[in-house]
């Protein structure tokens, strides 16, 4: 009988030993490399840790300084690129102790010429409705708005947001004469930037 426990006792001290634990995987980033400067850049996250944030800073700014910082609610979220064609870094960083981040991933993103078109009749009625088309970059804040030539780049007027539509009706002005229809970029870098004009002459 003793030399069968001890032929056991291997046995069941191995199966008393404690299973090692296994390493959390690690988070993963994928987004595009290259992009029109001020458009919404799609990142795929997996595995993201608590209080993750996703910023975009020039390739070598500390990890607090960023110019653009989202903090992620969904696994594929979208955040507006600077407006000033360059080079910049895609980075996932974490909260730590005394609120320093320190960096997780990080990507190369490169941001290029932004541009912008518009189609739209070149005469209206007054007060009638204008079709009007606009793509650009499409950033969050970007406007297409019918406006006085002469007025300056942050003015308002019949508009839409090309990020939710690209299409849309303005109403003309009650006013005859020549108005302005612009492709307004409002992005990170480059705040009321137009990017294209059609003149619209009003009757």
């Amino acid at each position: 009988m003793a030399g069968f426990a001890a032929l056991l006792a291997p046995g069941l001290a191995g199966a008393q030993q404690p299973r090692a634990s296994r390493t959390p995987a690690a988070p993963s980033l994928s987004a595009s490399r290259s992009v029109m400067a001020g458009s919404m850049l799609s990142v795929f996250l997996s595995r993201m840790p608590a209080g993750a944030r996703l910023a975009i800073a020039r390739p070598n700014d500390p990890a607090a300084s960023a110019i653009v910082v989202v903090e992620p609610t969904t696994s594929v979220p979208s955040l507006q690129t600077p407006g000033e064609t360059g080079n910049y870094e895609l980075r996932l960083t974490v909260q730590k102790d005394g609120g320093v981040p320190e960096i997780l991933l990080r990507q190369p993103l490169a941001t290029t010429t932004p541009s912008a078109t518009l189609a739209a009749p070149v005469r209206v009625g007054r007060a009638q409705g204008l079709p009007v088309r606009g793509i650009g970059p499409n950033g969050e804040q970007d406007r297409v708005v019918l406006v006085a030539p002469d007025a300056p780049a942050d003015a308002t007027g019949p508009s839409f947001y090309p990020s939710e539509n690209v299409e849309a009706t303005l109403e003309a002005p009650d006013q005859p004469g020549i108005y302005e229809l612009r492709y307004v970029m409002d992005a990170p870098l480059a705040a009321h930037r137009i990017l294209a004009r059609r003149q619209i002459t009003v009757e």
